[in-house]
């Protein structure tokens, strides 16, 4: 599988904008994806060196928009973090 189709997006939050001072990076990644590929990915990608990865299986939440319900999709989140000695990701485009 193709690194770019692993990692879908990058999460941008307040949590995830806190945990980028700490070199942990938040993405979105495919819900088949292991913590071998995702690492891999991220190295392959940004060209950084990656020293752990934890992985989230975010639940589809109910939603209401009237008297239409619904749920948000389902996803699983990466929390990538960065060895000491490597570069860091350029989110923004600084």
């Amino acid at each position: 599988m193709d690194p770019r189709d692993l990692i879908k997006r990058p999460v941008i939050t307040e949590r995830a904008t806190d945990l980028m001072e700490q070199r942990k990076y938040v993405f979105e990644v495919d819900r088949r994806a292991n913590k071998v590929e995702i690492r891999q990915a991220v190295e392959h990608i940004f060209g950084v060196k990656v020293a752990q990865v934890n992985t989230i299986h975010v639940p589809p939440k109910p939603k209401r928009v009237g008297r239409f319900h619904g749920y948000t999709p389902a996803m699983k989140k990466a929390i990538v973090k960065l060895t000491p000695e490597s570069k860091l990701i350029d989110m923004f485009g600084e």
